[in-house]
C-alpha cells in the first residue's frame, strides 16, 4: 500500500466480495469467514433485509444534521435500549466509550475511573486510557489522568472500588485480551459493590453485544443491571455505528451542548441497524445459543485435547483457543488462510473465532475441522 499510514499489519489478500459467510479475494480465492470483520458482519454479506433497508434509505436521504429530530433514529433507539435507558448514537465503539467516560464524570462530578488489566476499550485518548494494555498505550503519554487498573476476575480488585470513583468499566468477556470470560459471581460482586458505593457501572458490549453470546447483550448472562452500556461493531453489520446507552436518570448531565457528533445517527447506518435489530429475535438468539453449544462440544472433543492447545473459552459464538507459547498464533492464522479459512488473534497467543451468527452448523463444523487439522500437525517440544 503506497498511500496510507502503515498502522495495520495486513494480510496479503484484498477481499473484494462476499456472500452469506464466504468472502472472495481479488485473485478469486474464496474463504470461509470466522472473523465477521472482527465481530461486525454477524448477519453475513448478503442479508436481504439489511440490503433492502439501506437501498431504500439511500434513495431518500443519506444524512441530516442532529439539529433535526429523526423518527428513524428514535425507532432504532427504542429497539436497542433496555427498558429505562436512552441512546446516544455515534460511529464506533471507541466513540461510545468516550461518551460513557464523559457522561460518568459529568453526572457524578468525580474524575476517577477503574478499568481492568487486559481490557480493551478503544484507541482514542480517553478510551485508550481505559485500556489495560501497555502496548496499545506505548508512545502516547501523558494519558488521560484519573484512570487506575485492577485485575479481572480477582476478588482483591473489589477493594479498589470506593466512593471516590465515578465509574467502573469492564467487558464481561475480554475479547481483545484473549477471550477471557468473566466469572459470574465476580461480575455480580463488582456490580453490587458499585451500587453500594454510588459508583456507575459501565459495561462495554462493543464486541460481546448484539447477539454474539446468544443474548442481545452479554451482561444478561450475569443477571446485572449496568448504568451505562456501550455497543458498536455488529450493530450496523458493516456500516459504521456505535451507541452509548444510559439510564434515564443520567440524562440531566447530557443536555444540549454537552456532547455531539456530526455523523452519529446517520440514516444509512440507522437503516442497517434497524435491519439487524429486527432480526435479533428470541428465536434467532436461541439458535445462536444452540450453535454455540454444538461448537463448544466439537471443540471439546477435537481441539481442546491437542498438545498445542493451552485452554479454550467459549460463550455463544465467541471463541478463544489459547495456544502454547512455542506455537505462534500468527503462524496458525497464515496456515488457515492457505486452507481457505479466515480467523483472528487475541491477547495471550489466542486464536479468536467470531463467525457470522447466521453461519449454518455444517460450515461451522467444516471450519473447526480445518482448525483441528492444522493444529494436529503442529508439535510443541518441551
Amino acid at each position: 500500500m503506497d498511500n496510507i499510514f502503515p498502522t495495520y499489519a495486513q494480510f496479503p489478500m484484498d477481499l473484494v466480495s462476499g456472500h452469506d459467510w464466504h468472502i472472495k479475494d481479488s485473485n478469486g480465492k474464496e474463504y470461509l469467514d470466522f472473523t465477521s470483520g472482527i465481530g461486525v458482519c454477524s448477519f453475513g454479506y448478503s442479508n436481504e433485509l439489511i440490503i433492502k433497508n439501506v437501498e431504500e434509505q439511500v434513495k431518500k436521504i443519506w444524512h441530516t444534521s442532529n439539529l433535526y429530530p429523526s423518527k428513524l433514529v428514535d425507532e432504532v433507539a427504542g429497539m436497542l435500549c433496555p427498558q429505562g435507558m436512552l441512546a446516544f448514537f455515534c460511529n464506533s465503539g471507541t466513540e461510545a466509550n468516550e461518551a460513557a467516560f464523559k457522561l460518568a464524570r459529568k453526572y457524578t462530578g468525580k474524575a476517577k475511573i477503574l478499568a481492568f488489566n487486559n481490557g480493551f476499550h478503544g484507541r482514542t485518548f480517553g478510551s485508550m486510557s481505559l485500556t489495560g494494555n501497555k502496548s496499545v498505550q506505548a508512545g502516547f503519554s501523558p494519558l488521560v489522568p484519573g484512570v487506575t487498573f485492577a485485575d479481572f476476575n480477582d476478588d482483591k480488585s473489589l477493594d479498589k472500588i470506593t466512593d471516590e470513583y465515578a465509574a467502573v468499566i469492564l467487558e464481561t468477556i475480554q475479547g481483545e485480551g484473549g477471550v477471557i470470560i468473566g466469572d459470574k459471581s465476580w461480575i455480580q460482586k463488582v456490580a453490587k459493590t458499585c451500587h453500594d458505593k454510588g459508583v456507575l457501572l459501565i459495561v462495554d458490549e462493543v464486541q460481546t453485544g448484539i447477539g454474539r453470546t446468544g443474548t442481545k447483550f452479554s451482561f444478561e448472562h450475569y443477571d446485572i443491571h449496568p448504568d451505562i452500556i456501550t455497543c458498536a461493531k455488529a450493530l450496523g453489520n458493516g456500516l459504521p455505528v456505535g451507541a452509548m446507552l444510559g439510564k434515564k436518570s443520567l440524562a440531566s448531565a447530557f443536555g444540549p451542548g454537552t456532547h455531539g457528533t456530526t455523523f452519529g445517527g446517520n440514516k444509512l447506518s440507522m437503516a442497517s441497524a434497524k435491519g439487524v435489530l429486527t432480526q435479533l429475535t428470541p428465536d434467532f438468539l436461541n439458535k445462536v445459543t444452540e450453535k454455540g453449544k454444538q461448537v463448544a462440544d466439537i471443540i471439546d472433543q477435537t481441539i481442546s485435547p491437542l498438545p498445542v492447545v493451552k485452554k479454550v473459552s467459549c460463550m455463544g459464538l465467541m471463541i478463544g483457543i489459547t495456544l502454547e507459547d512455542e506455537l505462534k498464533v500468527g503462524d496458525v492464522i497464515a496456515k488457515l488462510q492457505d486452507e481457505g479459512l479466515l480467523t483472528l488473534s487475541a491477547g495471550h497467543n489466542t486464536l479468536r473465532l467470531l463467525p457470522p451468527l447466521v453461519m449454518d452448523i455444517n460450515d461451522l463444523k467444516a471450519g473447526l475441522a480445518k482448525i483441528s487439522e492444522v493444529l494436529k500437525n503442529e508439535v510443541v517440544t518441551e
